[in-house]
């Protein structure tokens, strides 16, 4: 009952912490967490890829949604194109965003069960495999989303993308 207690009110906390989202998105915000630095608090509000997790995808060819829209006159991209392409950046987005909140929720809970000696063998395990769980959810999504990219494309489209993405 004690940490059902403990948690409802980490939640609490969390979503009133994160009722607004950032207004600029160049502007580092200070972490209210040891154990996220500023700027990984910052990518996580605002939906950024700290860790860069399209990578296995753009490396073997399956780009990703937002880098066909970003060069949509340099491939080509017809409308037929980009009205697939746009709902699929947008829930990607939204996805990147709902993930980065429940990620920086759970990291606070981990600190919090620590801080106030609530902490058993128990919620270790569950709160510590959440975070692997939630970082595979997103990873997921980005990936998925290359892959569904690669079949929006043509492979001439792809082969200007990793182009034009070498030169920049």
């Amino acid at each position: 009952m004690r940490i059902f207690l403990f948690i409802l009110l980490t939640l609490l906390l969390s979503a009133n912490a994160h009722a607004q989202p950032p207004a600029d998105s160049a502007i580092v915000k200070k972490s209210p967490l040891k154990t996220i630095t500023d700027e990984e608090y910052t990518a996580l509000l605002n939906g950024s890829d700290l860790y860069h997790m399209s990578l296995a995808a753009e490396l073997n060819h399956y780009p990703s949604p937002e880098k066909a829209l970003k060069y949509k006159k340099e491939i080509s991209l017809t409308k037929e194109q980009e009205a697939k392409l746009n709902p699929i950046v947008k829930e990607l987005h939204r996805k990147i965003l709902e993930m980065g909140l429940i990620v920086v929720r759970n990291e606070r809970t981990l600190d919090s069960i620590f801080k106030y000696k609530n902490v058993d063998n128990g919620s270790l395990i569950f709160y510590a495999n959440r975070y692997g769980l939630y970082q595979g959810e997103l990873r997921n999504v980005i990936l998925q989303s290359c892959l569904v990219t690669k079949s929006i494309l043509t492979p001439v489209q792809i082969k200007k993308i990793e182009s034009l993405e070498k030169r920049n």
